[in-house]
């Protein structure tokens, strides 16, 4: 029998990644030419602040779903993060205002800390109780998203220093913004931990085969539980950092991340099926989407379509998955 014909170079390319940073050049190119202010230096730090940020939620929905799963979740936690953060600060500073720097600190750690407990009630209820993810972190969201509303009324939490607003929500550091570097720190840290620890090929070989998986050794339960930790604790870090930016902890934030992680994963090449993915692909899925809100924003689109542009894109890039897989198969 005749070995399979070998895919062609276009193909690879298209299947690695090319296709999303073809796209990102032609809508770059098309809106500079309606709009120029699209490539302004401010608009460009706009630009990379919003995929600083959705890549951030988007590494934790990534590790989820290479896994065979989904976290539907990540938005409410990114809410409660937002709102946990601002109480935990505005308290903290009235029992110790002399000492600023200290309240920020365990606010943001103790509203991370929480997130990753969330996402790891997600992975005991996903592995220990065998029950589906899609139901599990549905109805975390319904959890969390009752005792947000609950806690705050929804009503806004002011209180927070400007240390906390300017140095981290606006700050720069060597002239690149601190959202930048912490969005590029956890996709680092998230390609360092899949190409360079046994957890990260654990990860791949339970969306792959979790039954081969576990007759080899490998304990599917603790790497669900850590892997919806994980999300759950970006989630928290993305809640803490729109927090510092618009200065403010907000219950409504958060709604539309389920849908965008989702969305950044799959155009960056995170299969449905699990079992592949890469952290770099999906940030140039990020980079993809929030340079096509903003080019709709600059465009002056009605934001109410950006929701639908939104499912198109996604389903757009279902479709090219299938096809790319199906010319790899026949060459």
């Amino acid at each position: 029998m005749s070995a399979a014909p070998k895919p062609s170079r276009l193909t690879n390319f298209l299947a690695n990644g090319g296709l999303v940073l073809i796209l990102i050049a032609i809508i770059a190119v098309v809106t500079t030419i309606i709009q120029p202010r699209f490539l302004s230096p401010q608009n460009i730090i706009n630009v990379l602040r919003n995929t600083a940020i959705l890549s951030i939620i988007s590494m934790g929905q990534m590790m989820v779903m290479i896994a065979g799963g989904f976290d539907l979740s990540v938005g409410v936690i990114v809410a409660f993060a937002s709102i946990e953060t601002a109480l935990v600060m505005s308290y903290l500073l009235q029992l110790m205002p002399d000492m600023a720097m200290l309240a920020v600190a365990l606010a943001v750690l103790i509203s991370v800390g929480t997130g990753a407990l969330i996402g790891a009630a997600n992975g005991i209820l996903v592995s220990r109780l065998s029950l589906s993810p899609f139901m599990v972190t549905l109805a975390m969201s319904s959890v969390v998203a009752g005792a947000t509303f609950y806690i705050t009324k929804g009503i806004p939490v002011y209180g927070m220093p400007d240390s906390f607003t300017m140095g981290v929500g606006r700050g720069f550091v060597l002239g690149i913004p601190v959202v930048i570097l912490i969005g590029l720190s956890v996709v680092l840290l998230t390609v360092g931990i899949q190409r360079l620890t046994s957890f990260g090929r654990y990860v791949y070989a339970v969306g792959s085969n979790p039954v081969a998986s576990r007759q080899s050794g490998v304990s599917v339960g603790t790497v669900l539980v850590l892997i919806y930790a994980a999300s759950g604790l970006t989630a928290a870090i993305t809640g803490v950092l729109l927090t510092a930016r618009i200065g403010s902890g907000q219950s409504t934030l958060g709604a539309s991340f389920v849908l965008e992680s989702i969305a950044a994963a799959v155009v960056g090449g995170v299969s449905l099926m699990g079992g592949s993915g890469r952290a770099e692909r999906v940030m140039a899925g990020a980079l993809f989407l929030s340079i096509v809100s903003n080019a709709m924003n600059l465009l002056k689109i009605d934001s109410k379509y950006q929701t639908l542009v939104l499912g198109v894109v996604l389903i757009a890039a279902l479709c090219s998955e299938l096809i790319l897989k199906g010319r790899r198969k026949h060459g």
